[in-house]
């Protein structure tokens, strides 16, 4: 029998590539959604699949799915700066109410549920690279700590299930994933960066761009999650590109690739802002088997391709398409 696999936050950019990816292994999936950041542009190819079904919720509520479920994913939260600054507390409380239900259904259902939690966790880190085993150097009042709280709290509402409950649980912590289905207006550097080459507008550098990030292809994200969910290992897992590149490098990187010749400006540093983000995926070559395989080169051609095929419309968009506009469509 066809497994059935529930991905909360389904609508959003990862959610929705892993909806492809079980789709793809043969499995019945049901995607959950509130769409507060999520689009259902991102899986409306889905839709006439017989295997996918799509529940339009906020898993803050109480979450009843029929019948037997194997394997629960936990994607649903804001995942940007400009997002959970924008809704701290739909961020903080899907993080908190939002687990704690996906948990209670994970455990109605005996089902096995991996959790999505961050890089984040790690906050403007003091060691380097970060290994899972680094408790973090974390603000909880400051402006990002939302984001960081919230994903700390998921994974010790998460151990707490799987110690007491002996419920089957995994933990990955994602760090920064690209590609396409990204939001341009999302406030993330690769599509600000993309939206301000596309629209011939300088690219804004935060701070003096020596802080650095390392980015993911989404492809092989989802592959890291696929194998974690399936493996044995119940502890966080890191899972990323271990290329680190400062942002003013970066910038100039989207510059050559667009062929734009925009200028680089310079902004003052948001506090909290990480200076330095490299995954330590030492965890997940030994447990996992798994390294990433798209370089930056590779991935950033295609991530471009696809915001360029965008209706010019969607370069100015402020909002995301919500479900009324779905509907009426």
């Amino acid at each position: 029998m066809k497994k059935t696999v529930v991905i909360s936050g389904a609508a959003g950019f990862i959610g929705s590539h892993l909806c492809d990816r079980f789709l793809r292994e043969d499995c019945r999936v049901i995607g959950i959604d509130n769409l507060i950041t999520g689009d259902l542009q991102n899986i409306e190819h889905l839709f006439k699949l017989p295997e996918f079904e799509f529940y339009h919720h906020d898993i803050t509520k109480y979450v009843h799915i029929p019948g037997s479920i194997d394997y629960i994913l936990h994607f649903a939260s804001p995942a940007s700066p400009i997002d959970y600054l924008k809704i701290p507390i739909q961020t903080l409380k899907v993080g908190a109410h939002g687990t704690h239900n996906m948990l209670g259904l994970a455990k109605a259902k005996n089902a096995r549920i991996l959790v999505a939690s961050t890089s984040e966790v790690y906050g403007d880190p003091e060691v380097h690279p970060q290994t899972e085993d680094y408790v973090g150097h974390v603000n909880p009042i400051g402006p990002r700590g939302v984001y960081d709280e919230a994903k700390r709290y998921l994974e010790a509402m998460t151990m707490a299930y799987h110690n007491f409950h002996k419920l089957d649980t995994r933990i990955v912590r994602i760090f920064n994933t690209y590609g396409p289905r990204m939001r341009l207006n999302d406030g993330r550097v690769l599509p600000a960066f993309i939206g301000q080459a596309l629209r011939g507008e300088d690219l804004t550098v935060f701070g003096d761009g020596m802080q650095t990030r390392s980015f993911c292809y989404v492809d092989d994200l989802v592959e890291g999650i696929y194998r974690l969910l399936l493996s044995d290992f119940y502890e966080p897992v890191n899972i990323g590109n271990p290329s680190e590149i400062t942002i003013l490098d970066f910038a100039k990187e989207i510059i050559k690739l667009t062929g734009t010749d925009q200028k680089i400006t310079f902004e003052p540093l948001p506090k909290d802002d990480p200076m330095q983000r490299k995954p330590d995926i030492t965890r997940a070559k030994s447990v996992l088997n798994w390294t990433p395989k798209v370089d930056r080169a590779e991935g950033l051609k295609i991530t471009y391709d696809y915001f360029k095929s965008l209706p010019e419309e969607e370069l100015y968009k402020k909002e995301h398409n919500t479900f009324e506009d779905y509907i009426i469509k």
